[in-house]
């Protein structure tokens, strides 16, 4: 099997599972799961760039987090 195969089968899962994968990542875990992840790559870039870049990075961390979760 050659990575276009591959490629090919990983499509057809997810044309073939489109429904259940949104639902999944609407749902409530999803959210807990993806508020942890964003909140600790967020500070963890807080660390390393200057203050003033901040609030850019809170309002990223907002803009992804819209897209995950149910919230």
């Amino acid at each position: 099997m050659g990575v276009d195969d591959i490629i090919a089968k990983g499509r057809k899962l997810l044309d073939d599972n489109r429904d259940k994968i949104e639902e999944a990542l609407k749902s409530e875990k999803a959210e807990q799961v993806s508020d942890k992840v964003l909140d600790g790559a967020a500070d963890a870039i807080k660390k390393v760039v200057p203050v003033e870049h901040h609030a850019k990075i809170d309002e990223t961390r907002a803009n992804v987090d819209k897209h995950i979760g149910n919230s």
